[in-house]
């Protein structure tokens, strides 16, 4: 069922900064920012060969990383992505083996335009998880 890793979430309290540390510091390439009002967050894509590092911003006070970076000044892992071919029937699969899915538990398009879920941590190592249809 599960598939490659899509990317890492980080959490960032000034999405500018982020973007030069990683640009300036490490030479990454980095995508445009995009808001994403229905997920209260502007993010940007970090590209590697191998996997993307998304950057999340709060987009208002009531955004969810808005909170997640009350208890997390500096910003930090915020959760993990990976890629399903059926999203689903994962969610079918994973709820009958007793996980939960956050919200109304139907998909959402995310940032890249594909449908998302996201899985409650408790379930998975204390580790919020998304699950991207590819």
């Amino acid at each position: 069922m599960i598939g490659r890793l899509n990317h890492v979430a980080i959490a960032v309290p000034d999405l500018a900064r982020a973007v030069a540390t990683y640009r300036d510091a490490l030479g990454a390439r980095i995508s445009a920012p995009q808001a994403l009002p229905e997920h209260g967050v502007t993010v940007v894509f970090v590209e590697l060969p191998n996997t993307k590092i998304e950057f999340l911003e709060p987009l208002g006070a009531t955004s969810p990383i808005a909170k997640f970076l009350e208890r997390n000044p500096e910003g930090g892992m915020h959760h993990l992505c990976y890629e399903v071919s059926d999203l689903r029937a994962a969610r079918d699969r994973l709820v009958a083996a007793g996980a939960r899915v956050l919200g109304d538990g139907e998909p959402r398009i995310g940032a890249h335009g594909r449908p998302v879920l996201f899985l409650h941590p408790k379930d998975f190592l204390g580790t919020l998880t998304e699950l991207e249809e590819v």
